[in-house]
């Protein structure tokens, strides 16, 4: 049985919906984290697949086909917003000669799976973030976001990883039938007493089917999953991103923000928040120190 651990599978009861990698195996059943889904899960062995070299391939095809249709859309996003906020900076481009800078924004992205962690660092550079990555398991994060936060000091944190809820364990209410809800929630908590104020530290929270109310309820700006579903792996990413690219004098409106993660408001909800990008003028460059 030990021979399944980093095999692909997918699931026979689910009718093969989610690509997953074994990651451990217990007396009668494994445990199995999403490859592009934000879930954990466990399964009886004899109800999985290992997936084939052509099937895999389809799956990979599709799924980077959805990634780069969402990047198109934000980065049209994107190129609006900076479009106004150069109009807006520069009084309607009456000062078309004066140059300007802007002010980076810090992410500080707890993720409780490595696999994850990468490919989310790897969208935060294609879209122009500076982000401070860090692995940890979810249970570590309460205890360790609070020393992050005074080393990195981020304007947006995000805490994600795996998640799941357990109808076998209680109702949807229920913080107890989650896997990692409340973990999430202490982490905020964590953090939101260092940093009280909603704007001056935007938070995401929640991976898969995520406890949102609870989340909220911490201190998260935005969270997973108001309808208990599935998130996207990239889904935080492009909430952090559309936080950080809106002028610090807008509002973040909920729905737009939503707009071009993959699970819309099904999986992820919030409140309005203030954006964070800022920009100044003149652009003065610096001296070359080699001279």
């Amino acid at each position: 049985m030990s021979s399944l651990v980093g095999e692909l599978v997918t699931r026979y009861s689910y009718d093969h919906d989610l690509l997953f990698v074994v990651k451990q195996t217990l007396k009668d059943k494994v445990i199995l984290h999403g490859i592009d889904i934000r879930l954990e899960a466990d399964a009886p062995v004899d109800d999985l697949r290992r997936v084939g070299d052509a099937d895999l391939e389809i799956r990979q095809q599709s799924r980077q086909e959805q990634e780069e249709f969402s990047f198109r859309l934000f980065k049209q996003d994107y190129q609006m917003m900076k479009e106004k906020r150069e109009y807006e900076s520069t009084d309607g481009y009456q000062q078309e000669d004066m140059s300007y800078f802007r002010l980076p924004v810090k992410v500080l992205h707890l993720d409780g799976d490595q696999m994850y962690l990468k490919k989310c660092i790897d969208l935060y550079q294609r879209l122009g973030l500076q982000v401070h990555g860090v692995h940890l398991s979810e249970k570590d994060m309460p205890l360790q976001i609070g020393d992050l936060v005074k080393k990195i000091q981020p304007e947006i944190i995000v805490i994600t990883g795996h998640d799941a809820y357990s109808k076998n364990k209680g109702e949807k209410k229920d913080l107890r039938a989650y896997r990692n809800s409340a973990y999430y929630s202490e982490a905020v908590r964590e953090a939101r007493e260092l940093i009280p104020h909603l704007d001056q530290l935007v938070i995401f929270a929640g991976a898969c089917q995520s406890h949102f109310e609870s989340l909220v309820r911490a201190g998260a700006n935005f969270a997973s999953s108001p309808s208990r579903v599935n998130i996207h792996a990239l889904d935080p990413v492009y909430i952090a991103a559309k936080v950080a690219y809106t002028s610090f004098m807008d509002k973040v409106n909920v729905w737009d923000a939503l707009r071009n993660t993959f699970t819309g408001e099904q999986g992820i909800g919030g409140i309005e928040t203030c954006g964070l990008h800022r920009i100044g003028m003149p652009y003065v460059e610096e001296p070359d120190s080699s001279k």
